[in-house]
This record gives C-alpha cells, structure tokens and sequence, in this order.
C-alpha cells in the first residue's frame, strides 16, 4: 500500500523553529513540537502524542514503523503508517567509513552521521519525507558540535519535513532544541527519570518533594512535557523562543554549550538562511536579559551590518554626534532625546546612539527591528565586554565614513585615531544644563569649522529615508526624482503626482505602492520569487505555485513576484530564505497584482 504524505503547515515560525498543524486545515489534529509516543508509553491526547513508534529489531536491518494517532493524511479518512528500516549504522566517529547500507522508506526516513556524509539518495529533489529522524542522536549530543550540525543541515535540507531526535529531548531542553529546529520528541530520557526515582522537570531531573507528596510516576513525567511543548509552542507564537531557549540552557552544561555553538554557526549564514526577521512589527520585544543574548544571530547580524556596510546620509558625513541610548523606543520618543535634538542645531550632524547589546544605532536606524524593539536591563555601568563591542564598531565606522570629527555625549570613553573627539558631558549627566550647552556649542563650532550646511526639511528626511533604505534594501536607487511629504512620524514618497511609497514607524517598513514596483525590479531592491509559469496565480505564495526564490529573504521582506521572467506583483514574506520554495504552509501574503 502506498504510504499517504502527512497533511502540514507552519501556523507561526520563528527563525527555524516552527509550529505546524498537522491534519485537515480546517479542522487540524494536533501540532508541534510534539511527542512519538513508545510501545510502553502511557495514553495521551493526540495534541500531544500525534504519533507512536515501534522499533522491530529481530531481523536485520532493523526497522522503525510510525503510525499515527488520528487521520493527518489525506482524505483524512483512517490512521497512516509508515515504515523504514535503519540501515547499518556506524559511529559517528567512523564518519569517514563508508557502509554501503543506508536507510530506505517513504514518508519516513531515518538518517545518522555516517549516511549524512555517503546516502547520495539524501540529495534527491524528490525526497520530501513527512517525518525525518536522526537515529543517532544520542551517540551526536555526545560529541561537541556534531549535534549542531547535524541538526541544521537537516532542518534546511528538509524544510517540509517534521525533524525527530530520538533519546535527547526532555521538558528541560525541549525549546532549546525545538530552536535548533527539532520538531518531535519522545519520552526516553523520561522513562529513564521514572525508573531512577527522580522527575524530569522543565529545569532539569529533581528528586520528588516530599512535603508536597510528589510523586515520579510516568503520569507526572508527562505533565512536565505538556507544560513545556505548551510554553514552547506559544513561545514561537509570539517570537519569544529565544529568551526561553537561553533559560532552559543553563540546566546543564552541555545545554550551554549547544547554543553558543548554533550562534556561532548561524551567525556565519547569509540573514535568510539563518531564518532571520526584517520586519516584525512594535508589538515584539527582543529581550536581551542574559549575556548569552549578546551573541544572538540577530545581534551580530546588526553589530557586522552597521560597522561596516551601513553609511549616513550624504549631508552627515562630516560630523559624528555620540548619543545615550534610552529605555523609551524608538528613542526620539524619549524625554532625554527630546532634550537632546533640541540642543542640536544642525541636521548636518549624524547623531548615533550608543548602547548594548547592538552597539551603535544610527538614529536614521532607530525606528526599525531590531532597534525599535530591544529590552535590556538598565543600570548605568558598562561591563568590559559591551565596551569592546561598542569601541570596535565604532572604529570601524569610523574608519569606512571617515568623519572630521566626534562629539562624544554618550559618556563613554572613546579614541580614534586621526579624528578629534570633544567630550560634552565632562563628568556630567547627559540632561544637564551645563552638558547640553557644550553640546550645541560644539555642534555650532563644527558648523563654523567644517561649513556645514542644514537642508531643507523635506530634504533632510529624504536623505534619510534613502540611508534606511540603503540599510534595508541594499540600495536607494528607487528613491531617485522622490520627494516626501507629511509630517513626521508617517511620510508619503511621491515622485510626480504618483505615490510610490509611505514610510510608517509603527510597522518598521516602507509600504510599496503598486506603481512603485518596476521601480523596484530595475534597483534590484527586492528579493524575487518565480511562480510555475502554469499557474493561475490567484491567492497567496505556496510550495505548490513556487519553483524558486531567492535564498536571501527575510521573514517579514516585500518580495516581487516573477513569473516567466516578467514582473506580475509583490507578496509579504512569512517564511525566511531556508524554507523557500519547499516550505510547509504559506511562504508569502499576496500584496500587488500587476
């Protein structure tokens, strides 16, 4: 009997965690991250355990048979069941060893180390199992990075396919690995906890407390898994995964070091392979409460990009002005920077904001993500660490734009070499009266010294605009004969009598009108996507009317939409460049239709 595919969509996502739905759209079975349950295990709701193995171990190869617990395949009409048999399965440590024996099935596929490197069918465009698990895990969690790896290429090889670990997951790491892009668990290192008398809670194994009468049955053991897929899936929801990823790693060591090595290896990928959002709105927050936030893909994706691809408005680049950071975002709302534009006479001057974890935000920056959206603890120090992060962009800036000279009001220390730097607080609050008139009578001094010009109004948030869309988009060639009008936050951008685009603070982003869009192809200011040149485009962007799309795209990107080469509209990205064209659900919102 041919074995029927699972019925699946990514519901919400983040980075290369998702949530999917698994049966009818309409009237879905259950989600993930969820559990596989065993032959041993104890009964649970399919929203929970969508799914039981068995693992047949008498003839050789052995194999694992997975059958669901209610109707996710299509016509919905019975239960599935999928079958694949292991292969012959070597150590990771003989990674090199080709064994010539690899794992074979349909909808289920069981991959290892060792077959990563040699199962050639592994590259096959037509594989597209539902569920794919990676038998070896825990001989991988045992040896430093390999886990990692494994797990990344994996999750972006099979974009559509639910990624199952067997033997690692717990209450305790289940959203640091759902992070890392594990999408099923089970109740292994549970059943271990059962039997040792301890309970596996969210925060590691503990012994039962007695005055409570606790008990470590396998009743309690599942309990502490639904409340953890429960806080992980709405993690996701609301793009939280990440802080509650960092909390679980410190309940061991081994969880710790997992995720600095993610970071690391992420941090290394193009910001659409590594499932990063451009555009997210002023509702998310990103909260850098711990020091492992600092080495966020995000963070060191902003960090690289302002350092040493980011330049000022052309006006600017004459005269650096060094500003505090504020907890009120985006930071011209604040009380302190009203105080300080204020005291700053010239729009000649390029006012950058100093502060952790992104180090340096320009304030033509200052209303996007992440800069519109970060939180971070406030005490008033600086630790050594955030000051070689913030010193060493700067230099780099510094050393690209090549300003005449720096008015320092941030408060920190700083020196560059062959740029005078003026320090406008002299010990003083950046709020005080004493500071601010330093503050605009070096600014006015510049003037003089550099015969600075102030433009036009319009101009000046022009020029501003293009520098953010250089940011954005890599270019502001779009912009050329552009005009803006409106009174701030919210601009419109007319060229002629034509609106082509607005500018909105509240969502982070330039809203492209339709005329504004050949526009676009000509800059090459957008990624694209290519539609089957048979299909009737009508609604949104699926796996099913995609062929290709730029690996570049970022979770939240207008994307221009191309179909036999020709330009026939634009769509609102959900899925980031990983997932294209393959992935599960709707990649992108239909917005323009030529």
């Amino acid at each position: 009997m041919t074995e029927r595919p699972l019925a699946r969509a990514a519901v919400a996502r983040q980075r290369i965690a998702r949530v999917m739905q698994l049966g009818d759209r309409n009237s879905p079975k259950s989600w993930t991250p969820a559990l596989v349950a065993g032959p041993n295990d104890p009964e649970m709701p399919i929203s929970l355990a969508p799914f039981s193995s068995i693992r047949e171990s008498e003839k050789l190869p052995a194999s694992v048979t997975i059958t669901t617990s209610g109707n996710l395949c299509f016509p919905f009409d019975s239960e599935d069941i999928w079958t694949a048999t292991e292969g012959l399965v070597l150590p990771p440590s003989l990674s090199e060893s080709d064994s010539g024996e690899f794992s074979r099935g349909n909808q289920l596929l069981i991959v290892t180390w060792q077959s990563m490197h040699h199962d050639e069918m592994l590259n096959a465009e037509e594989l597209e199992p539902s569920i794919v698990c990676l038998s070896d895990s825990v001989q991988l969690a045992n040896n430093p990075g390999l886990l990692v790896e494994a797990l990344f290429t994996l999750r972006t090889r099979f974009p559509n396919s639910l990624l199952w670990t067997p033997g690692i997951g717990g209450p305790d790491n289940c959203a640091l690995l759902t992070w890392m892009g594990v999408d099923l668990f089970d109740l292994a290192r549970s059943r271990r906890a059962y039997s040792m008398g301890v309970i596996l809670s969210e925060d590691g194994p503990r012994i039962p407390e007695q005055t409570f009468s606790e008990s470590h049955d396998m009743k309690t053991q599942v309990a502490a898994w639904q409340r953890s897929i429960a806080a992980t899936r709405s993690a996701i929801r609301d793009g939280s995964l990440r802080e509650l990823a960092e909390r679980q790693s410190t309940s061991s060591p081994r969880s710790v070091e997992r995720l600095r090595r993610h970071d690391t290896m992420v941090s290394a990928l193009d910001g659409g392979k590594a499932g990063l959002e451009r555009v997210v709105g002023h509702e998310r927050k990103l909260r850098c409460h711990t020091y492992q936030s600092r080495d966020d893909p995000l963070i060191q994706d902003w960090r690289e990009r302002v350092a040493d691809s980011h330049l000022p408005p052309e006006h600017q680049r004459e005269l650096l002005v060094l500003l505090p950071c504020s907890a009120v975002k985006p930071y011209r709302t604040s009380q302190s920077h009203r105080r300080f534009i204020s005291s700053i006479p010239s729009n000649a001057a390029h006012q950058v904001m100093v502060t952790a974890p992104l180090g340096l935000v320009p304030r033509e920056l200052e209303e996007i993500w992440p800069a519109a959206n970060y939180d971070i603890p406030v005490t008033g120090d600086w630790d050594s660490d955030e000051l070689s992060v913030i010193r060493n962009m700067l230099d780099r800036m510094c050393s690209r734009v090549e300003y005449s000279r720096i008015i320092n009001h941030s408060g920190v220390e700083f020196n560059i070499e062959g740029i005078e730097v003026i320090d406008t607080r002299q010990g003083d609050s950046a709020g005080s009266p004493e500071a601010l008139n330093r503050l605009t009578e070096a600014i006015e001094q510049s003037e003089l010294d550099f015969e600075l010009k102030n433009l036009k109004k319009s101009q000046n948030t022009l020029s501003q605009l293009r520098a953010l869309s250089r940011f954005q988009h890599g270019t502001d060639a779009w912009l050329e004969g552009a005009i803006v009008r409106g009174r701030p936050p919210i601009f419109t951008i007319m060229r002629g009598r034509e609106q082509i685009a607005m500018w909105n603070p509240r969502l982070g982003r330039f809203a492209f009108s339709k005329a504004c869009l050949p526009s676009l192809l000509d800059a090459n200011a957008l990624p694209r996507a290519e539609l089957d040149p048979e299909s009737d485009w009508r609604g949104d962007l699926f796996s099913s009317n995609v062929i290709s799309a730029d690996s570049t795209i970022r979770i939240g990107d207008e994307v221009l939409v191309m179909q036999s080469g020709e330009l026939v509209g634009s769509a609102r990205s959900e899925a980031a460049g990983w997932e294209w064209p393959n992935g599960a659900g709707r990649l992108a919102k239909s917005q323009h239709r030529l």
